[in-house]
């Protein structure tokens, strides 16, 4: 299991992304706008760092939400390899069947 500071952290920024995505694209399409004149475009990025970091989409994690393990996630799922294997094993996944040859 991993720590509970490490997985409030990643969740804390799933929300502030959620809370700020609208703002940041809205200056990331004038940042990146070559028609725009240079000062504006300036102007947005400056607005654009002013943002908190943690707002940002890359700066979360993908984490297992049964453990909370940031290694080896199953995107679809949002599920560790681990958890997987051990629900899948106790019959809690309908359709896994563990394989054997």
């Amino acid at each position: 299991m991993a720590k509970t500071s490490s997985v409030e952290k990643n969740n804390r920024r799933r929300r502030l992304a959620a809370q700020y995505a609208a703002r940041r694209k809205a200056l990331k399409d004038v940042v990146m706008d070559q028609s725009k004149p240079l000062d504006e475009r300036f102007r947005a990025q400056l607005k654009l760092n002013e943002l908190p970091r943690n707002s940002s989409k890359t700066r979360i994690r993908n984490r297992c939400e049964v453990t909370g393990r940031p290694r080896a996630v199953y995107r679809k799922l949002m599920m560790s390899r681990v958890a997987l294997r051990e629900l899948g094993n106790t019959g809690l996944i309908p359709g896994l069947v563990k394989s054997s040859w």
